[in-house]
């Protein structure tokens, strides 16, 4: 087995025993756009979710700065990701340069971004479409045939992790499920901004303490982010437990 095939199968794995043991969506999310970044040999990668009504929400994302490019994609509604929501499809563009009558909006705010290139592809359900995995590139250039498989694989791994309760099949009971992730992930956010202020961090490492408490203690990501945005675990605690486990190990947060 060739590294990349090990990692391919690590990945995955991780993901279907957290399922398993009722892992944090949101944990679980976060940690397989990271994997998509690193397998997939792109720059970042971003997770947009609709909610009831049709509208995309990030859900996930591996770094800061594509979080904050999928949240300017969402609010202006201009972009790959909207249009592979819409259509089902997945959409290419290996060179971004050269979308600018396509994304008017979009492209100049990825190129900002440092990104040169996009792919992105449907989270899909049957014949509905959840939302879409955005994979950015930092240079120029198309997925393969190969990738662009793992890719869609790897969206459809996501597709699971949100819609546990396969048996599913009505569109109101699917949107309670989407409802409750996206809930989740909004819950987190204010906690990364208490972290992050009470703290001095950037957002990166507001979400890298908040996961390694959460680990430490054997608690879910949310239940420890609703803890942190109710007061009932302080901000400092969190603070002071990371902060002494990298003096004692030496290991920052991942």
């Amino acid at each position: 087995m060739s590294r990349t095939e090990a990692d391919v199968t690590q990945a995955l794995v991780a993901v279907a025993s957290g399922l398993v043991k009722g892992g944090d969506v949101v944990d679980l999310l976060a940690t397989l756009t990271s994997d998509c970044a690193r397998l997939l040999d792109c720059a970042s990668a971003g997770l947009l979710l609709a909610d009831g009504r049709g509208v995309l929400h990030v859900m996930a994302a591996s770094s800061e700065r594509t979080r904050e490019l999928e949240v300017f994609q969402v609010q202006r509604a201009d972009g790959p990701c909207r249009d592979t929501y819409l259509s089902g499809e997945p959409v290419s563009a290996p060179d971004l340069q050269s979308e600018s009558d396509r994304w008017p909006l979009f492209v100049p705010a990825a190129r900002r971004a440092g990104f040169a290139s996009v792919h992105a592809l449907p989270l899909r359900l049957g014949e509905v479409t959840l939302g879409a995995l955005n994979l950015f590139g930092n240079s120029v250039g198309a997925l393969d045939k190969q990738d662009l498989s793992l890719g869609q694989a790897l969206a459809d791994v996501a597709t699971v992790a949100l819609v546990q309760d396969r048996a599913v099949t009505d569109r109101e009971s699917l949107n309670v499920q989407l409802q409750s992730a996206l809930s989740s992930r909004v819950v987190l956010e204010q906690a990364k901004g208490l972290l992050a202020q009470q703290g001095e961090l950037d957002m990166t490492d507001a979400f890298r303490f908040l996961r390694s408490y959460s680990r430490d203690h054997n608690q879910r990501l949310t239940d420890v982010a609703h803890a942190v945005v109710s007061r009932t675990l302080s901000a400092q605690q969190v603070l002071d437990h990371v902060q002494a486990r990298v003096s004692r190990t030496g290991r920052t947060p991942n």
